[in-house]
């Protein structure tokens, strides 16, 4: 009993750093704790004697189970329900709220479009210092795969995450500009507002994790943006991270968060989460219960 509370407190003081990989790893949290959970299951069935480094040995066990779940989730995933895209509020709220996330609404999206081993990789090392011949331990690669994966990943999210060159004020008038137009289902003032190579990239929420839904060119957005113009009384505007987006929030209750890439005086970029989990997770004292 005296060794296994020792292994219960060695565990519990590596917790912190597994889930928090787990879930860059997944994005959502209650899949990484499960994988922490999982984790400690392997633990707890092992020799913990023959474990020189406990930390790295659990870093190790649970990104192998992520791999797993994002191997499994890749082979049942349908296309996604399109989520709602947000829609102009009937009159703009002037609320602005921080939404506090360690990790970035848009990577969360753009993580979900990496491979399963595109993903482990880079996330390993580029979140969390892994060396190249753990990571390629994990995914059973050699080291010149792992490293490959790994920089693959990193371009494709650097390819994203594109930064807004004008500030707040700024990005709010086009921002406006653009709920205003879906409001009015006016298709050319959209298509004036947004970059003709605007991606609209989202998660495929609850029942389709990682099934994210990519839309490309200024006409194909401004008309899904027009599709969900009934969304517009419940619209209200906040900040991700020093970033202009929008909450969708029907009868209180949380449904889509939308994020805009402003450059050029245009949108070139719209990242939307709507899986409650991930909302939730942003701030819980402002979104509340999904």
């Amino acid at each position: 009993m005296a060794d296994n509370d020792f292994l219960v407190r060695q565990f519990e003081s590596h917790r912190g750093h597994i889930r928090a990989v787990a879930y860059r790893m997944l994005g959502s949290a209650a899949e990484a704790e499960d994988a922490v959970q999982e984790a400690w299951i392997r633990l707890a069935r092992s020799d913990a004697t023959t474990i020189g480094n406990l930390g790295g040995w659990l870093t190790t066990v649970v990104a192998r189970v992520c791999l797993d779940m994002l191997r499994a989730r890749k082979a049942r995933r349908e296309e996604p329900i399109v989520p709602g895209t947000p829609e102009p509020a009937t009159e703009p709220t002037d609320q602005e709220a921080m939404l506090a996330d360690s990790i970035g609404v848009a990577l969360l999206v753009v993580l979900d479009t990496l491979s399963p081993a595109e993903r482990v990789a880079f996330v390993l090392h580029d979140s969390f210092d892994v060396p190249f011949d753990e990571i390629a331990d994990v995914l059973g690669r050699s080291e010149a795969a792992a490293r490959q994966l790994a920089s693959r990943g990193r371009r494709r999210v650097r390819a994203a995450a594109v930064e807004p060159d004008v500030g707040v004020p700024e990005q709010r008038r086009v921002v406006d500009a653009f709920l205003a137009a879906a409001r009015d289902g006016d298709l050319e003032a959209l298509v004036a507002v947004l970059d003709p190579d605007v991606a609209l990239r989202a998660d495929g929420g609850r029942l389709r994790a990682g099934a994210t839904m990519s839309i490309r060119g200024a006409r194909e957005v401004a008309s899904r943006a027009i599709t969900f113009s009934g969304l517009s009384p419940f619209v209200t505007h906040v900040l991700v991270n020093g970033v202009a987006a929008a909450l969708v929030a029907p009868h209180g209750r949380p449904f889509s968060l939308m994020v805009f890439t402003v450059r050029g005086g245009r949108i070139t970029a719209m990242d939307s989460i709507v899986d409650p989990e991930r909302l939730r997770a942003l701030d819980p004292a402002l979104l509340g219960a999904a």
